[in-house]
């Protein structure tokens, strides 16, 4: 290294490298050919750094996974070629190492560059031989690559030839090395010959280009619907740049990105199918490598070996591998799976994040370039090259870095939602009893959204750690140990930031908590918002959602005060560990000088981050840690095992379809005597789950019976039909089913329906066959209700089948049952909620007619039917009493003597309620689709950012401004005092020169010599004179950095108290405008809608929103301090800003109308995949009964697919977006760098301003991406205050307001009256009531009867003013109710819902919130509707019913809801179907205690039994909105032309 002491720069590190002169160390020319040097560094190792690049991109190319065809001969030669150079450049390398000449770090470089590109080439030759390439040449790239290598060949080929005369038996070595290179050369040649002659096999070969279905001439995948196939077939160049997503970006410019179908297909790798199969070979591995004799998959079996139902004969060895499930681990199968790719990806982040320190190290040499008067002009352009080709190769490779990790993190998504899905199909409603069903919804989304951004973070873990470190070295270089005035502040900060990311962790959880409390508690306020209205109780509700709420906020407080520390840290550790490194330096003894300066200042901004993100990547390490443990303790729960479950020896009587012999049976799991949950999907009679057990049960059904099973509410009838389906525990005794392989016909208790239209939830994924498809309408009486509906059987059906009444919702599970065509039939009381006439159709044309040769179990409480089954089953307290004749049985069954029943078809919502939503399905989906999100479709209004800045504080948010421009300010003044002293100390003291003059010391990795910094002697009279200035520049400085830190505390804490503040605001303004809201609002919106602004979009008003808007904010403001600083030192710059400033605008708009669409169709297909599993997990008993798990697990993968699409090129148009700006940043870092040079030469700089200017610039990339992502971000989080003012401001609300007061006891006589009421639910729709006029006199007890859509149900509505009427009044004791306050009004009148809807709170506070009622007052209620013992039972007034009472049977709830009646002091009472689930004998008792209590009040029934409304004094008949008949039921039974008379009579009119 000649005489250079303690200097080492680029042209030393290339002169010692090349082995060349240190003035003239790059020749390009040299004895009369290419110099070594160029050819072995340009033509060699950088040629060969592509081809090893470029091949890197066809290594992930999807694979085939069927080959049918052979490979052309061309393709081996390739290979062995590829094989061999990479082989022959290892031979060279050792040949290097023996011979040891001068050039030797030269020709090592060259040979390790060779070595890599070859064997990453051979890799990507071998992976396209299975790829849809195999029948082609390959991609024409492939041989350009090889071209590359030439040139390098033929110079070292005429070095040698020159040498030709030297080389002989004294230099075997190098003869050796001349016959590797014509061996390369020769190799080269045979590569290029195989591309160029293919050589197929065959003729038909040649003909085939498909080798997956061998077409001829057709090159395809999978048919892809004639939309692009994102990625797949693209060039390395397009790949690079993301060029094929420019299509995509030009159609969402356009606005054309509407649909979820607009995007582009997933690469075939990517597709969810792929990504399962693969998830489930790596499975069977594990358990293949644990030794498993039983290899058969936990999560999920390749769709061919699955029969239509998931209990097959064929799979004895899935079903039996109850132990197996528990060995394999599902992280073990991620790793198998994902892991080798995700580890490589490592190698990227490793390179990107060393050429990341280049920056600083280059940017020093540059300003000690510029120090330096008289410096050559190439050590300037070296550095401007440097400093672009070091910021150009990080930002490309962290970009593909971070666009892979994605598309890995994309798989384990699909393959872990996948297998949570399988899962829940399979396990066993016992095992997921204890979870509910928002737990089991939880592990497919937060659960696996956390174990997903573990992909992201993972790699962190590791290379925070390695920058922090690598930091601290180079710092050390450059100022010594110095360094550790400052680091030692931030390593002190270390344990306060693992603390505060405790308590921020301890916080957010106890936050969640009471988060996931208040929406449980909102869910079910939703859920009875009419029982809520009919009873008055919102005032109640709304202060129990404010208590949540406000303990929430506490938290919510704190977390916010936590994070404002956390950004204070953030913000001022820069400044702190800045000044205390630079006055520990000068004290010391040592001159600041620029280049140490700027150097030092771009080195610590490196440090903070690992410092400050640490703790975070191990806080989400750790939550994805919790996470994993949850989901495997998911996965490992017990499975189904049917064949356990039923006896596998044949039954002796071959006509028994179903047989019991001693049979007991539990709702626990046997293994878990604790678990006490009755499982969600279960729809049981009456099981309190703490001691519900089915005892000793012997039962045999013959093939082609009817039986019918009878006994009173809870004795545990539907919880046999659970027990023949397999859903209970079997404790003992032996069950048997013949052909159960073909699953069941089922028609649960509570009908399940999904959200489809009417024909889909028949069809139930069977083939359309119409003329029993027919026969199945007119069985199940449901001809005329497809009349009705306006779109027929194409009728969208809303959730939960929320767009139809009871009765039809009943009807339509039992047509779905019968077209399932199954042997056996498992019927659970689907008479309960249908009139007499039409039970009597379905009776006779239903279940005697179209099923009479079928094996049927019939549950019922209408005993008149029964006498036609063959066998019944008598049932009390779990326990089989009597099975026997109709004949038999019945005398134990005491009957009433008019055992004619009317239940008018239950009307779950106003009797309008099938008209008034029937006609618009269709518009229902799209608007659950696409209206919801209409606002996000172009920029957002001012409108919604004023309702923020409102909601914040007008005062508070300016200050907040305030703070933040103050902040920056302080810190942009603090960097141009430091430069502003370092050229006053410049100017002062000829001393510096002799530091300055010796640039940055650059790292090399060639020479052994330490690196040592030559301080030059300073006279006593030089530090005297500046002492004195010393002090005042760092007294300036500090005072400047102490302001610095002041006005960034202010902003962090001002700012939470804002976010905090705008919460509280939101939230309450929502919840009051949403709770007094119309019932016709709930009636046409999907509850998950409005459920959603109280989960998700309140969360992020609570936390996403202002911590993307913190960051917004701070990018704006640091990226205008920046761009003044810069113009400020180098006014030039200017000049390539503002085109680069144009363009900006230009990309980020191109950019961000896609990227809105596209993060819109990821919530709206998201939202499809969470549903899809909520349905399934509803009716989890329906789907195992019939054997459609498979179809379930393909509709799954089918949604799971749409939105990996869409989140795929969501993505994808991110990584497009950062890769432009990337390059933006490079040209200004580059362009800087360039006009110093320039201006170095002109002599026209001041190097302290050129410093400051390139070390903002170093940072523009990362401030410039930022600022979009955190913009777009932004506006994304905005759509929700967009979402929540809109209900907050725009939906319909109930008139509050009230012209007269009335007296606490009115209405004191109870006289109700219609005159000519008019109501209509929504224009366009037939008048729910058409002109009712009446006059129910004081204490009179009216019944009220008609058919389906008579307007029944609407005499309910109007009278509470659930919807107002459009014309007349309704007069209660003479005063018109629409001048009464609704809370007045509502409060005074009683009602018995139709839907037995119960909080899951304790039984006091279903029956009296408000707490107004002692204790045996409400026992004494309890014991009046025969509900002491079953109180008693499950643990007293204080005991909790469960999920909407799921520990009651459905009759036992409707008993408890005429408990409430019971408890209020109402003069006029209203009963909608109350005991339409109860049994007669109860229902007998239950009337007598209405007739004793409310003797003297004014009654109103809707019918369920005639029986129950013959004691009337006068019975309603309604029909079509109109009163037909209103008479004593005497008087109309006499009457021959009566309606009342007809509908008596029963089953003559069918509906």
């Amino acid at each position: 290294m000649g005489g250079n002491t303690g200097v080492f720069g680029a042209a030393e590190f290339i002169s010692d490298l090349c082995h060349t002169n240190v003035d003239r160390p790059f020749p390009v020319w040299q004895n009369g050919t290419i110099s070594p040097c160029v050819n072995q560094l340009l033509l060699g190792s950088l040629s060969h750094a592509v081809i090893a690049i470029i091949s890197a991109c066809y290594i992930s190319v999807p694979r085939l996974t069927h080959i049918v065809s052979s490979l052309p001969i061309g393709w081996g030669f390739r290979t062995a070629s590829t094989m061999l150079l990479a082989l022959l450049f290892i031979g060279d390398l050792v040949l290097v190492f023996k011979l040891q000449a001068s050039d030797i770090y030269l020709d090592v470089l060259a040979d390790g560059c060779g070595i890599l590109a070859w064997m990453v080439h051979f890799g990507a030759v071998l992976a396209l031989q299975r790829t849809v390439y195999r029948r082609t040449r390959g991609p024409a790239v492939l041989p350009v690559l090889l071209i590359l290598s030439i040139p390098n060949l033929a110079f070292i080929l005429t070095a040698y030839i020159q040498e030709i005369n030297r080389l002989g038996p004294s230099e075997p070595l190098q003869v050796v090395r001349l016959a590797l290179t014509v061996t390369r050369a020769a190799l080269v040649l045979v590569y290029l010959l195989g591309y160029i002659f293919p050589c197929y096999r065959t003729q038909r070969d040649l003909l085939s280009c498909n080798a997956e279905d061998v077409a001829p001439l057709i090159v395809s995948f999978e048919p892809d619907e004639g939309v692009t196939v994102a990625e797949d077939g693209c060039s390395w160049l397009s790949r690079l740049l993301y060029l094929w997503l420019n299509p995509l970006l030009k159609r969402g410019k356009r606005g054309e990105l509407e649909r979820p179908c607009d995007v582009f297909q997933l690469p075939h790798r990517l597709r969810t199918k792929a990504v399962n199969l693969r998830f489930y070979q790596c499975w069977q591995k594990c358990l293949h490598s644990r030794g498993q004799e039983k290899p058969e998959r936990l999560d999920r079996l390749p769709r061919g070996n699955l029969q239509d139902n998931c209990w097959s004969e064929a799979e004895p060895e899935r079903i039996c591998e109850g132990g197996t499930q528990h060995d394999v681990k599902l992280l073990q199968v991620l790793h198998k799976a994902f892991g080798l790719r995700y580890y490589l990806l490592g190698v990227l982040k490793l390179v990107a994040s060393m050429l990341a320190f280049a920056g600083p190290l280059l940017l020093g040499e540059l300003v000690g370039f510029m120090e330096t008067e008289g410096a050559p002009l190439s050590k300037g352009v070296w550095c401007a090259v440097g400093l672009f080709a070091s910021t150009f190769l990080a930002a490309l490779l962290r970009n593909v870095f971070v666009y892979e990790v994605s598309k890995v993190a994309l798989e384990a998504r699909a393959a872990v939602i996948s297998t949570i899905y399988s899962k829940a199909l399979k396990v066993s409603a016992s095992a997921l009893a204890p979870f509910n069903m928002g737990e089991v919804v939880n592990f497919m989304s937060t659960d696996t959204d956390r174990v997903v951004n573990f992909f992201n973070s993972f790699h962190e873990v590791w290379s925070l750690p390695f920058q922090f470190v690598l930091a601290l070295y180079l710092l050390y270089l450059q100022v010594g140990v110095a360094f550790l005035g400052g680091v030692g502040v931030a390593v002190l900060l270390v344990p306060l930031n693992k603390v505060l990311a405790s308590r921020i962790l301890e916080n957010n959880k106890h936050m969640l908590l009471h988060k996931d409390g208040r929406v449980k508690l909102m869910t079910e306020i939703l859920f009875g918002i009419r029982v809520l209205k009919y009873y008055n109780w919102e005032e109640h509700f709304t202060q129990k959602i404010a208590e949540a709420r406000k303990k929430e906020l506490h938290h919510l407080k704190v977390l916010k005060y936590l994070d404002a520390v956390c950004v204070y840290t953030w913000a001022a550790l820069p400044v702190v560990i800045s000044i205390l490194t630079f006055i520990t330096y000068v004290m010391l003894g040592n001159n600041l000088t620029a280049a140490k300066v700027f150097s030092t200042l771009a080195l610590v901004g490196m440090l903070i981050l690992p410092l400050n993100a640490f703790p975070w990547v191990l806080n989400g390490t750790l939550e994805a840690k919790v996470s994993l443990d949850r989901i495997q303790r998911f996965l490992t729960l017990q499975d189904q095992d049917l064949t356990v479950y039923y006896t596998q020896v044949c039954p002796e009587d071959p006509l028994s379809a179903v047989q019991m012999d001693q049979a007991s049976f539990s709702w626990k799991q046997s293994e878990d005597p604790d678990s006490v949950s009755v499982p969600d999907d279960k729809t049981e009679d009456g099981s309190p789950p703490r001691s519900f057990y089915l005892h000793a049960l012997n039962l045999s059904v013959e093939k082609g019976s009817l039986v019918a099973v009878v006994g009173k509410v809870g004795c545990g009838k539907s919880s046999l039909l659970a027990a023949i389906t397999g859903e209970l525990t079997r404790c003992g005794g032996e069950v048997s089913v013949q052909r159960r392989e073909q699953g069941f016909g089922l028609a649960v208790q509570e009908p399940w329906i999904q959200h489809a239209t009417v024909q889909d939830n028949i069809l139930f994924g069977r083939d359309f066959d119409s003329m029993f498809y027919q026969a199945v309408i007119e069985a199940c009486a449901l001809a005329d209700d497809l009349n009705i509906l306006p779109g027929g059987d194409q009728t969208e059906v809303g959730e939960n089948g929320v767009t139809l009444s009871g009765g039809q919702k009943s009807r339509l599970a039992l047509a779905r049952a019968v077209y399932m065509d199954k042997e056996i039939y498992l019927l659970d009381d689907p008479l309960a909620a249908v009139d007499a006439d039409v039970a009597h159709h379905l009776m006779e044309k239903c279940i005697l007619g179209i099923l009479k040769n079928k094996t049927r179990i019939l549950c019922t409480h209408r005993i008149e039917f029964v006498d036609k089954a063959d066998v019944v089953v008598l049932m009390d307290n779990g326990m089989i009493v009597k099975t026997g004749t109709p004949n038999e049985v019945l005398s134990l069954v005491k009957a009433p003597k008019d055992s004619k029943n009317d239940s008018n078809a239950k009307e779950k919502d106003a009797i309008g309620r099938e008209e008034e939503e029937a006609n618009e399905p269709e518009l229902e989906s799209e608007l659950k689709m696409f209206g919801e999100e209409q606002k996000q479709m172009g920029k957002l209004s001012w409108a919604v950012y004023c309702s923020y800045w409102r909601a914040v504080g007008g005062c508070m948010a300016v200050a907040v401004l305030l703070s933040l421009l103050l902040m920056q300010a302080t810190k942009n003044v603090s960097d141009w005092w430091l430069s502003h002293w370092i050229s006053h100390m410049k100017d002062n003291t000829t001393k510096l020169v002799s530091l300055s003059a010796d640039p940055l010391l650059t790292l090399t990795f060639l020479s052994s010599e330490r690196l040592i910094f030559h301080a030059p002697d300073r006279g006593s009279e030089a530090s005297g004179n500046m002492s004195s200035e010393l002090k005042f520049y760092m007294t300036v400085y500090g005072s400047l950095a102490a302001a610095n830190t002041v006005f960034t505390a202010a902003r962090a804490f001002l700012f939470a108290y804002g976010a905090i503040c705008a919460a509280t605001v939101v939230h309450k303004r929502l919840l009051s405008s949403v709770l007094k809201a119309t019932m016709t609002f709930f009636d046409t919106t999907p509850l998950g809608r409005i459920l959603n602004r109280f989960s998700s979009d309140i969360y992020s008003v609570d936390d996403s929103l202002p911590f993307v808007l913190n960051i917004l904010l701070a990018n704006v403001f640091g990226l205008l301090g920046m761009l003044v600083v810069m113009t400020y030192g180098l006014p030039w710059v200017l000049l390539p800003l503002v085109p680069l400033g144009v363009l900006y605008y230009q990309t980020q708009c191109f950019y961000r109308h896609s990227s809105r669409e596209l993060k819109r169709l990821c919530s709206l297909t998201l939202s499809p995949v969470y549903s899809h599993f909520s349905e399934t997990l509803s009716g989890l008993s329906t789907v195992r009964a019939s054997g459609h798990t498979t179809r379930f697990e393909e509709e799954n993968e089918r949604r799971l697919e749409q939105n990996q699409r869409c989140l795929f090129n969501s993505n994808a148009a991110m990584q497009w977006l950062d890769i432009r700006l990337q390059m933006i940043g490079v040209t200004v870092v580059t362009g800087i760098g360039v006009i110093a040079v320039i201006q170095h030469q002109l002599k026209s700089i001041d190097p302290g301003l050129v410093g400051l200017s390139l070390s903002y610039a170093l940072s523009i990339t990362n401030l410039l991406s930022g600022l979009i992502f955190s913009f777009a971000q932004t506006e994304m989080q905005l759509v929700t205050i967009e979402r929540t003012e809109e209900y907050s401001t725009n939906i319909p609300q109930e008139p509050q307001q009230a012209s007269i007061e009335v007296l606490d006891s009115w209405p004191e006589k109870g006289r109700v009256e219609f005159v000519g009421a008019v109501l209509v639910y929504r224009p366009g729709l037939p008048n729910a009531l058409d002109g009712v006029s009446l006059e129910v006199l004081p204490g009179e007890r009216v019944g009220i009867v008609g058919r389906t859509g008579s307007g029944k149900s609407s005499l309910f509505l109007a009278l509470f003013r659930m919807v107002e009427l459009n014309q007349g009044q309704i007069l209660l004791d003479g005063v018109d109710i629409s001048s009464v306050r609704l809370s007045n009004l509502r409060s005074k009148l009683a009602i018995i819902p139709q839907d037995p809807f119960l909080f899951s709170s304790s039984v006091r506070e279903n029956l009296d919130p408000h707490g107004h009622h002692p204790d045996f007052r409400l026992l004494d209620v309890l014991e009046q509707c025969h509900l002491g013992d079953v109180v008693q039972r499950i643990g007293g007034l204080d005991s909790e019913v469960g999920e909407r009472g799921k520990s009651l049977s459905v009759g036992q709830r409707q008993l408890l809801c005429l408990a409430r009646a019971l408890l209020t002091e109402a003069n006029i009472l209203c009963i909608d179907e109350a005991t339409a689930s109860v049994d007669q004998k109860t229902d007998m008792l239950l009337q007598k205690t209405i007739r004793e209590k409310f003797k003297d009040k004014t009654v109103l029934t809707i019918a369920h039994r005639l029986n129950t409304i013959m004691d009337s004094d006068r019975v309603l008949v309604m029909h079509a909105g109109k009163v037909v008949e209103f008479d004593s039921p005497a008087a109309l039974c006499q009457r021959e032309d009566s309606v009342f008379q007809k509908l008596s009579r029963g089953g003559e009119e069918q509906v």
